[in-house]
């Protein structure tokens, strides 16, 4: 199978060396039976540590997937890979230790409902771990990304420069326990403003 090029484009992006340390932050506290949503090229599987006894990886793109499991011969930990949106997890309520994600929120179409499926799959107590991208705290610099929002979308496979993560994970019931912001990532602060978190989700 031929992989298209943007797949490979995105793959030597999230191959950026200062990627990695963050990815290890985001991982450390992931334990028991994990799921990663948008598991994308498989970046963060090196990264995951002993405490974790399997590791669902679910992935929309198939591309993306092909690389992912290529990757996982090298895996630190058993992986199981499955085809499915953030929006709708073929899982059971409150049946995963922790729930992953970095890098994806920002293209999800359904965000507010993705939130809503890491919340009714995580068990009791369990933490939702987030390594994303969004809107930055700087009224000048949030203009630009709302302003090149559209264009950006367009260009980087529905990447939305512009959402408000920490709001967002708020808004869908979680209390964020830990959280750092700033600009995290390489690159000016309209791409690279990050969020780094641990949260649970609150009494329904």
């Amino acid at each position: 199978m031929r992989l298209r090029l943007s797949s490979r484009l995105l793959d030597l992006a999230m191959a950026h060396p200062r990627l990695a340390p963050l990815r290890a932050r985001a991982l450390a506290d992931a334990a028991g039976l994990v799921l990663e949503i948008g598991a994308g090229t498989g970046r963060n599987l090196p990264y995951f540590g002993p405490s974790v006894a399997h590791l669902l990886a679910s992935e929309p793109n198939l591309d993306h997937l092909l690389l992912a499991r290529g990757r996982s011969a090298r895996a630190p930990v058993p992986v199981s890979f499955f085809v499915a949106s953030a929006e709708a997890l073929p899982l059971p309520d409150r049946s995963v230790d922790a729930v992953v994600s970095t890098f994806c929120l920002c293209s999800i179409p359904e965000v507010g409902r993705a939130l809503a499926e890491i919340r009714r799959v995580l068990a009791p107590g369990a933490p939702y771990l987030f390594l994303e991208h969004g809107l930055c705290p700087d009224p000048d610099v949030a203009s630009w990304q709302r302003r090149l929002a559209p264009w950006w979308r367009r260009l980087a496979g529905g990447c939305r420069l512009d959402r408000p993560i920490a709001e967002l994970v708020r808004a869908a019931g979680f209390a964020i326990e830990r959280l750092e912001t700033g600009k995290l990532l390489p690159g000016p602060r309209l791409l690279a403003w990050t969020y780094l978190g641990r949260a649970r989700a609150g009494e329904a």
